[in-house]
């Protein structure tokens, strides 16, 4: 008998788009088998695999609706809390359409095409390539697309390819995209160097990681390959996640001659899903202002920046400029700024306009634009403060969050709430000085 770190074997293995041994690696439970089982299961996530044999792990979620639009899961993988990824993207896709005035769109892992048929009626594309690896899904792609414009008007396509041989096809074949949505699981890096390839210069890139065991520092030499950054355990793991992902494309960007700028960061609880949307730009840059390493000292709580001349001489000043054992490192990471204002105000008036602002009666997709909004100030710094975490070495109960904010504002700090955690606050604030604030307010001699 032989023992496996085995992901539970639940129709989630068996949706993923691009079935990969590796995801026996990304374990939930033990899993004891035999070796001609093990073989089995290595060759179910083999891409050579029939994959008609996956259908019938998956069961099937029947009709869904998404803003108006009736669509089939037919059993691909399909979670409704994404709706709001979703959403950003078409808007993004929107924005693109009036810039350039055409769009062509490749869904590069489209799953059941949901996404694929909201850029075609919502973002009005002029073309979308749906491709997804599972030929089972490939008549549910169909009919979905069909509901929006019959394959007669060459609208779109659908293939069944691995995600970097399609993208790959269309390169060699010159043919680029204005927008380029590849919506992975795990940690799968793979597909970054062929989407920069296939994107016309201005396009968009958005990108997706799941892997929150990489992000919390937890498996520090994967995030190493995967990205290029060594991640260790730090209190705003989630935002770590969203800059490891940036700086994957970061530094494949500059290997092919081009940088990015980001113009939203999304992080969701569900997954977790970091999700990144990222313009393509002539030229690499020839500094590494917004590329470097991360650190947190937990013996005082503050965070540092340090550059890459700084290697060697990484400390905090609480150990008098020493080498602390307290001081953890990651990197290198993308230090700059998550979003871009003026993009997300412009995306935030396009759903204003399209009737999406309060459709819901809770304003949640107004309420993240205007948080991410918020934290686009150029003053704020990388990470956030944890109220649970201060509150914890003040030994004090925590005050309320808009009283401290208010506070650090009147003491000159730039300080917004964070889109990742609500009960955190983003501030150019130290730990040090927080707590000091907090105290005041509590009136409790430091």
């Amino acid at each position: 008998m032989y023992s496996y770190k085995v992901f539970s074997l639940s129709s989630s293995v068996f949706m993923n788009k691009k079935t990969k041994f590796q995801l026996l690696f990304f374990h939930h439970h033990n899993f004891t088998t035999s070796f001609s089982d093990a073989m089995l299961l290595t060759l179910a996530f083999s891409p050579h695999f029939p994959q008609t044999q996956c259908c019938n792990f998956v069961p099937g979620n029947g009709f869904q609706v998404e803003r108006g639009l009736e669509f089939d899961t037919g059993g691909a993988f399909y979670r409704r809390e994404s709706a709001t990824g979703r959403d950003l993207g078409v808007l993004a896709a929107s924005l693109q359409k009036k810039v350039n005035g055409s769009l062509r769109v490749l869904d590069a892992l489209c799953g059941c095409g949901i996404r694929s048929a909201r850029y075609l009626k919502e973002a009005e594309a002029d073309f979308v390539a749906a491709n997804d690896g599972n030929e089972c899904y490939g008549k549910t792609i169909v009919d979905n697309l069909s509901r929006v414009c019959v394959k007669e008007e060459e609208k779109w396509v659908v293939t069944h390819l691995e995600a970097n041989r399609v993208m790959t096809d269309y390169y060699v074949e010159k043919s680029f995209f204005d927008f380029i949505d590849i919506d992975s699981f795990g940690s799968d890096s793979s597909f970054l160097r062929s989407a920069i390839n296939t994107l016309k210069y201005g396009g968009l890139l958005y990108v997706t990681s799941t892997d929150g065991f990489s992000s919390g520092g937890h498996r520090p030499h994967h995030s190493l390959a995967a990205y290029g950054a060594y991640v260790r355990p730090m209190p705003y793991s989630n935002e770590i996640g969203l800059r490891m992902l940036i700086g994957g494309v970061v530094r494949e960007a500059a290997l092919l001659g081009y940088h990015i700028t980001p113009l939203f960061s999304y992080y969701a609880y569900h997954g977790p899903v970091f999700r990144v949307l990222l313009r393509l730009n002539r030229g690499k840059l020839h500094d590494s202002r917004h590329y470097g390493f991360i650190g947190h000292c937990h013996q005082c709580g503050n965070s540092h920046e340090f550059s890459w001349d700084q290697l060697g001489r990484m400390s905090c000043s609480c150990s008098v400029s020493k080498v602390s054992n307290s001081l953890k490192v990651s990197g290198p990471l993308w230090t700059g700024p998550l979003h871009d204002a003026a993009y997300l105000m412009d995306m935030l008036d396009l759903a204003k306009q399209w009737g999406w602002i309060g459709c819901d009666g809770k304003d949640s997709l107004e309420k993240l634009i205007k948080l991410m909004v918020d934290e686009s100030d150029p003053r704020l710094p990388f990470g956030f403060i944890n109220l649970d975490e201060m509150a914890s070495r003040a030994k004090i109960n925590t005050p309320p969050l808009k009283t401290l904010m208010s506070a650090m504002h009147e003491k000159g700090y730039a300080a917004s709430r964070s889109h990742i955690t609500s009960n955190a606050i983003k501030t150019n604030c130290s730990m040090t000085e927080f707590i000091k604030i907090a105290k005041e307010l509590q009136q409790v001699s430091v």
